[in-house]
């Protein structure tokens, strides 16, 4: 990142606490200009709060949140260069569609042709030309998505704040709306800073990740290096499945008592004996339970020397009948060496 060009938002030792509770800690964190920010937790870990510290809905109890470089302490979030995208949309019902995108031209008396134009091109980004005259009710949770989205980067913030908004749309949409969010990010160049438990979402759209817990943030990094490398035991066990060992069970597969992870797709399920190449781990157990996923099977395994392993196989040829056959027969796990990750419990 430029040194001279400051962060689109900054946290210096920023706290937020509701009496006893730490909603949070002592966050110095930097976001850059132009960058996909997921901040990714469980309900309660404090990205919200996060989010509505930088929207201005919050002050925080201690530390400082710059925009741009500049400090927002008591700048009401009318003054702030950012909007907002909620999960419920927020959308004006009586309005149609394109008043509502138009809305916050109008308040800042932004002449009506220039007004008309932004509006129609902003619904045209969001692949919805022609349907400026519906309103809101009369469009699927998808579309009513796109609205908000449309209404919130009209106004072309230098911060798009998104809390949840695709929790409200089935699978299917929701990870059709995930590729046209990155798409519109990267056409706009807004900062986006997005709100979400949902570690898919975040490991597909994001430059970077912040994986938060308790009010603290475990991790900060580029999906890869989330998902590959988890710094910590939380961040392996909440960002897709992880096996994790420590102490006797470890030193038994690993040959040390340090707490480390493996990925379940990254291991070998193999016949009892197979040979093992040099730079591999292994360890023998049977086969415990089998649940079938359709373009996946997901085995547990009772090691041998102590403990479990999570293995995930993609089903080339396997079957739910077969999947299930499986059960009780006697395997050899193996997995490379460079593929165990240490970490902090």
């Amino acid at each position: 990142m430029d040194e001279k060009k400051p962060s689109a938002v900054s946290f210096r030792g920023v706290s937020r606490h509701y009496g006893e509770v730490r909603a949070a800690d002592s966050l110095s964190f930097d976001i850059a200009e132009g960058e996909f920010f997921s901040m990714l937790g469980p309900s309660g870990s404090g990205k919200t709060t996060c989010l509505r510290l930088i929207a201005g809905f919050e002050q925080p109890t201690s530390g400082e949140v710059l925009i741009r470089g500049l400090s927002m302490a008591g700048v009401p979030p009318y003054e702030r260069d950012v909007n907002t995208v909620f999960q419920d949309y927020a959308l004006f019902p009586h309005m149609s569609v394109a008043e509502n995108v138009a809305y916050g031209l109008m308040i800042r008396k932004i002449p009506k042709a220039e007004r008309a134009a932004r509006t129609e091109a902003m619904l045209a980004m969001v692949a919805l030309s022609g349907m400026g005259q519906r309103k809101p009710s009369q469009l699927s949770g998808g579309q009513r998505q796109r609205v908000a989205l449309a209404r919130a980067l009209v106004n072309q913030p230098g911060v798009l704040l998104l809390d949840e908004p695709l929790g409200a749309l089935d699978l299917k949409l929701r990870e059709q709306m995930q590729v046209e969010l990155k798409a519109i990010q990267r056409q706009v160049g807004i900062t986006f800073i997005y709100v979400t438990h949902d570690q898919g979402e975040a490991l597909s759209m994001s430059d970077r990740i912040a994986v938060f817990n308790k009010g603290r943030i475990e991790q900060i990094g580029r999906p890869d290096e989330i998902y590959e490398h988890p710094a910590t035991a939380f961040v392996a066990g909440f960002v897709g499945v992880s096996n994790i060992l420590s102490g006797a069970e470890a030193a038994a597969v690993a040959g040390a008592p340090a707490a480390f992870s493996i990925r379940p797709e990254k291991i070998l399920l193999a016949a009892p004996g197979a040979p093992v190449p040099g730079d591999s781990c292994f360890a023998d157990g049977t086969i415990a339970s089998v649940l079938y996923l359709g373009a996946s099977t997901r085995f547990g395994v009772a090691l041998a020397k102590g403990g479990e392993l999570i293995v995930i196989e993609q089903n080339r040829e396997e079957t739910a009948v077969s999947a299930s056959a499986r059960q009780g027969q006697p395997v050899r796990l193996i997995w490379q060496r460079a593929h165990i990750q240490e970490m902090r419990t």
